[in-house]
């Protein structure tokens, strides 16, 4: 009997909703003196793109659709496509970018970032659906007599608080069997502790030095998990380099790196024509780079690849997902974007993947406890988890974030 194995996954989860893209003024935003002179300047305070197009592009929604798919059936059936958990690798990015771009605009409208509301923001799309789904893992666990989800509570409460990802770095063998039942939420706390670390960051960076030195920053800030990856690599501390947030720090940076220079450079600059124009050219070499590393290497097992992906190889996905990114932000009548853009891939990007990614794992592995054949558990699952995101969405997601 199949069952999922303990790989990695994809945190669809940075589905941004309008409320995102209102402008804060709450009291809680930290701004100094120093605001005010920047304020009156104009310009979008050194970042006159900031607030271009200023609505959700549904290329990137797609994206989010393709990736949380490629991952499902990855856990389902690893050897069809062996390295598809090259989809963390592109959430990562799109996260960075997507957050990034965020905070920049809400600092060119106002002069600075509301911390407090950034974070009740971030728990309200992200924490009440997570908690519901450890609650019924850890209910399915006490409740019922399954193999694959004996002692699943004890896992429900580490994803619950977002530590999965720091357990399993700290182990230098096979994975425990204590984050199995839920290892999925790895990716979600390198997120989470990207959100809570890189506001604050960047907030400083804004405040203290000009836009331009800012860019140079993180430029700079990209390089760190790289060099930290290289001085790390043995093979026993490929857990702490996969599941580390400093040493996969780097995907979401160049991603917010690709923000800070869209939001630099003006409508009429002729470098923002040119990173379109090669942006575009890039874009299809690298879908085809990303399809070839999900196709052939395995990146999850023991394999001659390891030394390269573990090193080096995290920083080109991120690169390589940066390029399509850009090419969807900028070019929105190409043909990647219009391929992305469709709308039943942009609909489930956009209200389902991050349930998708939620609930795909246990919902995968409830079905192979109850004896679905191998053949059946890739479309049994696949039906079972969108139905279930369906209902997080419905439930759960869509009322909170309304009221939030």
């Amino acid at each position: 009997m199949s069952t999922p194995t303990d790989r990695s996954t994809v945190d669809a989860a940075d589905t941004v909703e309008a409320v995102d893209a209102a402008t804060d003024r709450s009291a809680h935003s930290l701004r100094g003196p120093a605001a005010e002179p920047r304020r009156r300047s104009g310009g979008g305070r050194g970042f006159p793109s900031a607030l271009r197009g200023g609505g959700r592009v549904a290329g990137l929604d797609g994206l989010r659709t393709v990736a949380v798919v490629l991952v499902i059936v990855y856990h389902v059936k690893p050897d069809l496509v062996p390295g598809g958990s090259v989809g963390v690798d592109v959430f990562f990015t799109l996260s960075g970018f997507v957050i990034t771009r965020l905070l920049i605009a809400e600092y060119a409208r106002t002069g600075g970032i509301g911390l407090r509301s950034f974070y009740k923001r971030r728990w309200l799309r992200l924490g009440p659906a997570m908690l519901t789904m450890c609650a019924v893992t850890a209910l399915l666990s006490l409740a019922l007599p399954l193999p694959l989800f004996d002692g699943a509570w004890k896992a429900a409460v580490l994803a619950a608080v977002s530590v999965v990802n720091l357990v399993r770095a700290g182990e230098s063998g096979p994975y425990s069997d204590l984050t199995a039942p839920l290892s999925h939420t790895w990716s979600l706390g390198v997120e989470e502790q990207f959100y809570l670390a890189w506001p604050i960051v960047l907030l400083l960076l804004l405040r203290h030095t000009t836009a331009r030195r800012a860019l140079a920053w993180v430029a700079a800030l990209c390089v760190l998990p790289l060099l930290w990856r290289l001085a790390l690599w043995d093979p026993s501390a490929a857990h702490r380099i996969y599941n580390g947030p400093d040493t996969r720090a780097d995907q979401l940076l160049i991603g917010a790196l690709l923000a800070v220079v869209l939001a630099r450079l003006r409508a009429d600059d002729p470098r923002l024509a040119l990173l379109g124009r090669w942006a575009g050219r890039l874009c299809w070499p690298a879908f085809a780079l990303l399809g070839l590393v999900a196709w052939q290497i395995p990146i999850a097992d023991t394999s001659a690849w390891n030394p390269v992906w573990y090193t080096a190889g995290f920083m080109i996905a991120a690169l390589l997902t940066a390029t399509v990114v850009a090419t969807l932000d900028l070019l929105p009548g190409s043909w990647p974007s219009r391929l992305l853009s469709l709308t039943a891939l942009s609909w489930i990007g956009r209200n389902l993947s991050y349930g998708m990614y939620l609930w795909h794992y246990p919902v995968i592995r409830l079905l192979s406890d109850l004896g679905v054949e191998d053949d059946q558990l890739l479309p049994m699952g696949m039906v079972a988890t969108v139905a279930a995101a369906l209902a997080s969405y419905a439930l759960v997601e869509r009322p909170l974030m309304r009221r939030g």
